[in-house]
């Protein structure tokens, strides 16, 4: 089982995966740069390499990069697009310095264009930065449909990913909140949830799950986390989704309102004896 949670990278990569283990979690996702603006901090080879050598002893094999907030590959703007293309491609070459791992992000606001086209520019764009020679994965995280969010429904986001070139290199996280929230009935209705899943994007295509608790209650379209258990999903829900065999073997993250060390320690630690039947 692959379960941990969002991590900060501002004190290094070998940092990020002591904290990791130091919490009881062996996968981990992190903001590539400044999550609101496009900030990166300069790799350090030195680092890179400890933190290779580190997650190899410690059995770290996958982890997610987190493109900020502000990447929009569906705007209607060609300003917008281009910040977008730029912050992806160099993302994409980044994340080639640690071989085999996912890259998140959402798909996009369509910023009153009609879905369809806004997709397609999303697409676009894809098949612009992804290249025959990578070996990262691109997950794009499904949306609550809040606003004019793209990807709300399954079948837009198997849309989207059907129009990518690179097959094998695209993929989607399942994001519980924004699935529950998006009118998806996974505390009821999991089995049902997953079938449509299957039906339309297809779970070979779930790379990543976010196990995340929501504030607002199912169909509400407004995403705002929660602390695991505090939510209108709540923990046994989200427990059953980490243990359902149809998602066994994706890296499970953690998200809450505000990242916490202790509070990750201890919901791992819950999962953990949730999954063991305990």
């Amino acid at each position: 089982m692959l379960l941990g949670c969002h991590l900060s990278c501002k004190n290094g990569y070998l940092k990020m995966a002591e904290d990791a283990v130091s919490i009881g979690a062996n996968t981990f996702q992190f903001f590539t740069r400044n999550p609101r603006g496009s900030y990166e901090k300069e790799l350090n080879a030195d680092d890179l390499t400890a933190f290779r050598a580190y997650c190899h002893e410690h059995g770290i094999t996958a982890f997610v990069g987190y493109a900020p907030y502000t990447v929009n590959p569906a705007a209607m703007k060609m300003s917008e697009r281009d910040f977008s293309q730029m912050i992806l491609s160099e993302d994409l070459a980044r994340m080639e310095e640690t071989p085999g791992q996912l890259y998140a992000f959402h798909p996009g606001h369509s910023m009153g264009q009609p879905e369809d086209e806004a997709i397609e520019k999303a697409a676009y764009m894809l098949n612009q930065v992804m290249h025959p020679s990578q070996t990262t994965t691109v997950v794009l995280v499904n949306t609550a449909g809040e606003g004019s969010t793209i990807c709300s429904k399954f079948e837009d986001m198997a849309s989207l990913i059907a129009q990518v070139k690179l097959q094998d290199h695209i993929g989607m996280c399942f994001d519980t909140s924004a699935v529950w929230t998006a009118g998806y009935d996974i505390v009821n209705d999991l089995d049902g949830v997953l079938d449509q899943l299957d039906r339309t994007v297809g779970l070979d295509k779930v790379r990543e799950v976010h196990l995340t608790d929501s504030k607002e209650g199912c169909g509400s379209r407004v995403d705002r986390h929660v602390d695991i258990g505090q939510g209108t999903i709540g923990f046994d829900a989200l427990a059953r989704v980490l243990t359902h065999p149809k998602l066994a073997g994706r890296p499970f993250i953690i998200e809450i309102s505000k990242s916490s060390l202790p509070i990750y320690e201890t919901q791992i630690a819950a999962f953990k004896m949730a999954a063991k039947g305990q």
